[in-house]
């Protein structure tokens, strides 16, 4: 499948919503980033290597904008969950901040047929932004023809990370990678008899997180499209068998799941106690904060199933409708939008630049990796991360894997996907 093939089939994927964006002015600032006054970014980068991203954008704000102050708010926890919780009830109140992030995709689509965001086509236009960032990319970012917040990275999902050593106590090379779920099996095995965990994992979202990894590697990426199209059926034989490789892998997981998030399950990679890690490349930052040396320390492939293919996720930041200070929004897309707070940022998380004007020699080595994996793969929309389906879709699969967890009941966690699939095709219907 041609990678444009399946972006423009993600355009359709919950953005079938008419667009209903605010006309109204600034209320404060002037409009066009020469106001001054407080800018609060509302976003869940609130610790770790989310931080150190968020503290080397505002760097850049402060130098590019320095009328303007920069108020931080931040919301920690479930990556994006707790945040996005705390954001629903301030909107719903009509207490927007400036701007706040958003996964580019089908989670913008939620604040769009609610009134709470802008177009800010007029800006991608003044700007010049629709020349350096990618079609596909802005292909994800449109809805009726108009453009709703802009992208300051671009993540990779479908990440294994691995501790050579662990791997070689447990006789495997770690420069040979699984190419399937069944050799994936066969190491995992490997590693559980050596005494070491095989795989680590946290709670619930980064167990959602897996769950899509192993829908793309057993289905291919059309057919994982077609999960959030309705063109696939969660109740066919294909998909039940991906389920089925989804429990046998919770089976190598530790136990204390449930009380981990994601930079706990990745420091068990770092301190030695497992083998694997399924994450975002988000924990490149983690590794590089502790002075770990790509392909010696540990070392990262794609999940075994998905290579060739780039489960792709944006973090991006909105206008938001209300009584903001609009020009301080402006000149926060500004910075996002810039080659020196694309590259700051960027150089600090783990990810890599929206932009396709960059100097990939700049970046380390397993960035260099992901800028031309995502220049060359099939690149598909992330279920944990917003890209997929709507919030309230990806609330009610999140339901279905916790129970999971717990009750360890594969039949309830197949009618918990599917129902969850019928009720909202239905609703998008």
């Amino acid at each position: 499948m041609r990678r444009t093939t399946v972006i423009a089939a993600l355009a359709a994927v919950g953005l079938t919503l008419s667009a209903c964006g605010d006309d109204g002015e600034s209320t404060s600032g002037d409009g066009n980033g020469n106001g001054g006054g407080e800018v609060e970014v509302f976003t869940w980068w609130a610790e770790g290597s989310e931080k150190a991203g968020l503290d080397a954008l505002v760097e850049v704000f402060q130098e590019q904008h320095p009328d303007y102050e920069f108020v931080n708010g931040a919301v920690a926890g479930g990556a994006g969950s707790n945040a996005k919780n705390v954001l629903a009830s301030r909107l719903q109140t009509n207490d927007p901040p400036e701007t706040f992030q958003a996964h580019a995709g089908a989670e913008l689509t939620d604040y769009i047929e609610a009134n709470q965001v802008q177009d800010i086509s007029n800006l991608y236009d003044e700007n010049g932004w629709s020349d350096v960032f990618p079609e596909d990319l802005l292909e994800l970012l449109t809805v009726d023809g108009a453009i709703y917040s802009v992208p300051s990275n671009i993540h990779r999902a479908n990440v294994v990370w691995a501790n050579p050593t662990v791997l070689e106590q447990a006789g495997i090379d770690p420069a040979t990678p699984p190419a399937s779920l069944d050799e994936w099996f066969t190491q995992l095995d490997a590693v559980q008899a050596s005494g070491a965990t095989a795989l680590s994992i946290g709670t619930d979202w980064t167990q959602v997180h897996l769950l899509e990894t192993v829908l793309l590697a057993d289905l291919g990426p059309e057919a994982y499209i077609g999960l959030w199209d309705g063109s696939t059926d969660w109740a066919s034989p294909e998909v039940e068998a991906a389920l089925d490789d989804y429990a046998k892998l919770l089976e190598y997981t530790n136990t204390d799941r449930q009380n981990l998030d994601w930079p706990d399950a990745t420091q068990q990679i770092i301190d030695g106690k497992a083998a694997y890690n399924v994450m975002g490349d988000w924990a490149e930052a983690a590794f590089q904060e502790q002075q770990q040396k790509f392909g010696t320390d540990y070392v990262a492939f794609p999940v075994p199933g998905t290579d060739g293919v780039f489960d792709f996720l944006a973090d991006s930041f909105t206008l938001p409708v209300g009584d903001i200070n609009t020009g301080g929004t402006e000149a926060w897309l500004d910075t996002i939008a810039s080659p020196e707070g694309q590259k700051a940022f960027n150089l600090a998380k783990g990810s890599i630049p929206a932009r396709t004007d960059v100097d990939a020699s700049e970046y380390p080595e397993y960035q260099q990796t992901a800028i031309e994996s995502f220049a060359n793969d099939t690149i598909v929309p992330s279920l944990a991360h917003g890209a997929a389906t709507p919030v309230a879709w990806l609330d009610a699969v999140t339901q279905a894997v916790s129970r999971f967890s717990a009750n360890g009941n594969v039949d309830d966690l197949k009618s918990g996907l599917a129902d969850a699939a019928a009720n909202n095709l239905q609703q998008e219907g």
